[in-house]
């Protein structure tokens, strides 16, 4: 008798070989969304743990759980197809892939979903802002400089205090030459970034009765109150400083020296990952 195990992974190679043949009979191997019938289910094989799943492009969104597994979203599996597309040259199931302890990455609060798989085949360390292993994007430890084939930043830029420019900067330093900025924030297509607290010097946030407020000194003493306060993740936790823009992501990776800056907006269906909207989708930014 088989044990559970093995069956699973028996399982899981018979369904990657059927999805294998039915996108080969749709002719999407290349991935290209407008060839799918509205409401078809897209069979996808999770990239992070090799999972097979099945959904429509509606259901494929950026941030919805669609693998019945771990859980990832469109969004962490960009994140992982895009390590390995620009790194290795081209896009891979992280639990197929060799070993390669030689090729270093760092990831700024990245997700579990693709932070451990990523750390199972590369020299790749996650780190937190409050918690160790700890980085502070604003202010790096120099000994990080110049010691990284690839950094990830996923939705963090968004929560750094102002002025942000000094976390692109420092995201540039912290890569080798040739090294790759693998890079997402919610963004829109306005001519220009929205920050919400441009003058944040001396603050904090308080609650009260459910209702958080943030008050703020200026360098010049003037004194500030804002209560119109967006958090991500929950109220107290990663308060939204601003929203960026697409055209003044592209002059913030410019100013702070990197060589280029793609949009990543590719899909990739065998990996279910599909962006509908010209907004908020991933940035490669070359060292």
């Amino acid at each position: 008798m088989q044990r559970p195990a093995a069956y699973a992974r028996l399982f899981a190679q018979r369904q990657a070989l059927r999805f294998l043949s039915w996108r080969r009979w749709r002719g999407i191997d290349g991935g290209d969304p407008a060839r799918i019938p509205p409401g078809a289910a897209v069979p996808f094989r999770c990239n992070l743990c090799g999972t097979p799943n099945a959904g429509t492009l509606a259901e494929l969104s950026r941030e919805a759980q669609n693998c019945t597994h771990c859980g990832s979203n469109v969004r962490f599996r960009a994140m992982a197809c895009l390590v390995t597309r620009e790194v290795l040259g081209r896009p891979a199931p992280l639990p197929d892939l060799p070993v390669r302890k030689d090729i270093a990455g760092i990831g700024l609060s990245d997700a579990d979903a693709y932070a451990r798989p990523l750390a199972e085949k590369f020299d790749y360390e996650n780190t937190f802002y409050h918690t160790e292993p700890r980085l502070d994007i604003a202010d790096i430890d120099p000994a990080r400089v110049g010691r990284y084939h690839f950094v990830i930043a996923s939705d963090v830029f968004e929560h750094v205090e102002p002025p942000v420019a000094r976390a692109f900067a420092n995201a540039r330093r912290l890569l080798k030459r040739g090294g790759k900025f693998i890079f997402t924030v919610p963004f829109s297509l306005d001519p220009d970034t929205r920050e919400h607290f441009p003058d944040l010097f001396d603050w904090a946030l308080a609650e009260e009765n459910g209702h958080w407020t943030l008050t703020n000194r200026t360098r010049d003493g003037r004194e500030q109150r804002f209560s119109d306060l967006v958090f991500h993740g929950g109220p107290g936790s990663t308060l939204e400083m601003r929203v960026f823009s697409r055209a003044a992501l592209e002059r913030e990776f410019a100013a702070a020296g990197f060589a280029r800056v793609r949009i990543a907006a590719e899909p990739y269906l065998p990996f279910g990952i599909h962006w509908p909207e010209p907004w908020s989708v991933p940035m490669v930014a070359y060292a």
